[in-house]
């Protein structure tokens, strides 16, 4: 038989138990935010906005204690600056970066093989490849020597710092080597090879890995929440017009209009052609760029020019475009991966050029040209006519059988009323009272018009 004291203790814990559980949630609902994993994506060229994003979700991800960032890797490359950027906000993280070159048929090339290196977990998907790490100038032709000296030994350490194949490395940095998933897996340069990003989770959950200034971290994965983190819609924008078929769409129908402004001067074609050109600079500037693609384009410019001044499409329209052609198919280095200019993006540009230059400029070229039309209004100067309806100011006269709306010069003239017409203002003639027999004399050869005459009135009474 339970005494009174046993009673008094399921009592108070009855009362306890809730509190301690409530006591306790908040401590739980932190643990589910530490296993929180913030989900970057790395698209397209390596560009300052794409750098601005890394860095600051990666310091983001530490001020809220996220167990792990997972960056997605498909680009073919960019700024050295920018990638130097995203490698130096990896390295310093406390909290573990997980590299994952993902979907099929992805690429971590030039830049992107830094990223992939730089992380304390790199993995593929298959069929993907990484690699090609060699740095290209404007020119298209290779770095200078110091540049490629510099990008080997960063690419190296890199390398070292998380026990990777370094001489791999510096061989994709030398001599512009590629490996897929599998090769890349089989030669040291990643951790693992994952066919999707649960599988990868799974696989690294658990695991110890390296983190800013060398300290040892072990990835806490189980129940993690994806949380994804957007580019932004501005930057976004931005960046997704940093691709090699827009730099070469926009460098060229840039060009063209600057060049159309010069023939045919009305400032929007000008203005629109500058802030292409500024767009173009912009993504050339952060893409491996060929000098031979820049000097054909500007070849097919010059002789898209030069059938300007002949009527009709003829032999300088045919170079024209395929100055064109040979322009977008050899404007970006061939050994950057997908750095290229689509051939369905070059065929509708060529069309549009010759049917510009050719047609539309040459057209607008010959209105410009033609000798200015007179005013029909400026024929009915000094002759005479009728009044029709009372001009008190305005009124409706008769000229040459045709009816005008009329302005008096002299004050208030009636109907039936001989006038002569001083000037215009608009589609307005501006009279004075006359006799018939002085209206007669004054305009030699000029017919007066009597209030028979058929017409239409020229603008409105207003």
């Amino acid at each position: 038989m339970p005494t009174v004291r046993s009673l008094a203790a399921a009592a108070l814990l009855g009362v306890l138990a809730p509190l301690a559980l409530a006591a306790a949630a908040p401590a739980m609902a932190q643990d589910a935010a530490d296993r929180r994993i913030v989900v970057l994506r790395l698209d397209g060229v390596v560009d300052p906005f794409i750098a601005s994003y890394v860095k600051d979700e990666v310091a983001e991800a530490q001020d809220g204690g996220a167990a792990a960032i997972l960056l997605t890797i498909d680009t073919p490359g960019g700024l050295d600056s920018s990638m130097r950027q995203i490698v130096q906000a990896i390295l310093a993280s406390d909290v573990p970066v997980i590299c994952y070159v993902s979907p099929d048929g992805a690429r971590a090339a030039s830049a992107g093989t830094f990223v992939l290196l730089s992380c304390p977990v790199a993995a593929m998907a298959p069929a993907t490849n990484a690699g090609a790490a060699h740095p290209v100038g404007l020119s298209g032709a290779i770095a200078s020597e110091k540049a490629t000296n510099d990008a080997a030994e960063f690419i190296v350490s890199l390398a070292e710092r998380h026990g990777r194949n370094a001489e791999w490395a510096e061989r994709a940095v030398r001599d512009s080597i590629s490996a897929s998933a599998e090769e890349s897996l089989d030669l040291g340069v990643i951790d693992l090879v994952a066919g999707s990003t649960p599988d990868l989770l799974d696989a690294v959950d658990g695991s110890t890995v390296s983190v800013a200034e060398g300290r040892e971290v072990t990835l806490d994965l189980g129940g993690a929440v994806l949380e994804d983190r957007s580019l932004g819609w501005g930057p976004g924008l931005l960046h997704d017009l940093l691709d090699p078929n827009l730099a070469f769409l926009f460098l060229y129908l840039g060009l063209a209009l600057v060049i159309a402004e010069l023939f045919v001067p009305g400032l929007v074609l000008g203005i629109t052609g500058g802030v292409m050109l500024i767009l173009a600079v912009v993504a050339l500037g952060m893409l491996p760029v060929e000098i031979v693609g820049v000097v054909a384009i500007l070849a097919s410019l010059a002789f898209f020019a030069l059938e300007l001044k002949h009527p009709g499409l003829g032999l300088p329209t045919v170079a024209g475009i395929t100055a064109l052609v040979l322009g977008g198919l050899f404007l970006f280095d061939p050994s950057v991966p997908s750095a290229r200019v689509s051939p369905f993006v070059i065929a509708p540009v060529a069309l549009f050029a010759a049917g510009f230059f050719g047609i539309a400029i040459q057209a607008a070229i010959r209105m410009r040209r033609r000798p200015a039309i007179s005013s029909p209004g400026a024929q009915a100067l000094g002759r005479i006519g009728v009044v029709i309806r009372p001009v008190d100011p305005l009124g409706i006269v008769r000229v040459s059988a045709e009816e005008w709306t009329a302005e008096s010069l002299r004050g208030p003239i009636p109907a039936g009323e001989s006038v002569r017409v001083v000037s215009m203002q608009g589609l307005r003639l501006v009279v004075e009272p006359v006799d018939v027999e002085a209206g007669a004399e004054a305009a030699p050869g000029g017919p007066v018009a009597g209030p028979s005459g058929a017409g239409r009135a020229k603008g409105g009474v207003g």
